[in-house]
């Protein structure tokens, strides 16, 4: 046990030193820093000057960052190759590329060979894996993509999902430029949208839509009157007896005092 205790102990030396060394290399460069608590860098990263770190980075492999890039707080790169100019805040990347401009998070996961466009915006709880976004799109939140090609200026609404993998194969789904991709869409692959093609938030797509055209894929809604008289009565017996026996702990927690 002692011996495993002066190996912990070597190798935590050994690598604060590494990180000390790194600190004050990208100090002495230009790259900016809030505070170096938290903060883990390693020896091969390069870092252009300008760039801020803020707290909870990590920054690890073979990472590139550019110029006037803004990382963290809370966030983690590894062999990752960061353009310049872009926000990543509070997110995730591995073996990704992001171009210049773009703006990652906050809880954002980039998994391997994924590339993100110039001027991108991705927002909070997306994941991309292994997709490429073009050139100033949207992909605002709550979506996930996987096994993508995705043009320039497109918009992804809230909840939109590359629905990627059937069990067994892996397949490829290709997005247009100008397209607008509505609320929970289900884009099963492989399709292929066109350019400036649309489609109806709720649908469920399985067959390509051609360029500038909506693709509706949902059923009309039904309206059932009365249907809910039944349950919903139910229920509320059940949260009457919930609250009364709450009430009834409460006075007798009273009493007790």
């Amino acid at each position: 046990m002692s011996e495993q205790k002066s190996s912990a102990r070597s190798r935590y030396e050994a690598a604060r030193a590494a990180f000390d060394a790194a600190f004050e290399r990208h100090l002495d460069a230009g790259v900016e820093f809030v505070c170096r608590d938290g903060i883990c860098i390693d020896p091969e990263v390069e870092i252009a000057p300008g760039v801020l770190i803020l707290p909870g980075t990590i920054l690890r492999g073979k990472t590139r960052i550019g110029a006037c890039s803004v990382i963290g707080p809370n966030s983690l790169l590894e062999d990752a190759v960061v353009g310049e100019g872009v926000t990543f805040n509070a997110s995730q990347g591995r073996q990704c590329v992001i171009g210049d401009g773009a703006t990652i998070g906050p809880w954002v996961q980039l998994r391997p060979d994924s590339v993100i466009g110039k001027r991108v915006h991705i927002g909070d709880f997306v994941e991309i894996k292994n997709s490429t976004i073009g050139e100033g799109t949207a992909v605002a939140h709550l979506t996930y993509i996987g096994d993508a090609d995705v043009g320039r200026y497109c918009n992804f609404g809230c909840g939109v999902v590359v629905v990627n993998y059937d069990g067994e194969v892996k397949s490829r789904t290709t997005v247009g430029d100008y397209c607008f991709i509505g609320c929970n869409t289900n884009l099963v692959s492989p399709v292929k949208l066109g350019d400036g093609a649309y489609t109806a938030a709720g649908s469920t797509i399985t067959e390509d839509l051609p360029a500038g055209a909506l693709g509706i894929a949902r059923t009309r809604q039904s309206v059932k009157e009365g249907w809910a008289a039944d349950k919903l009565a139910a229920y509320r017996a059940k949260k009457m007896r919930l609250a009364q026996q709450a009430a009834q702990e409460a006075a007798a927690d009273s009493n007790k005092e």
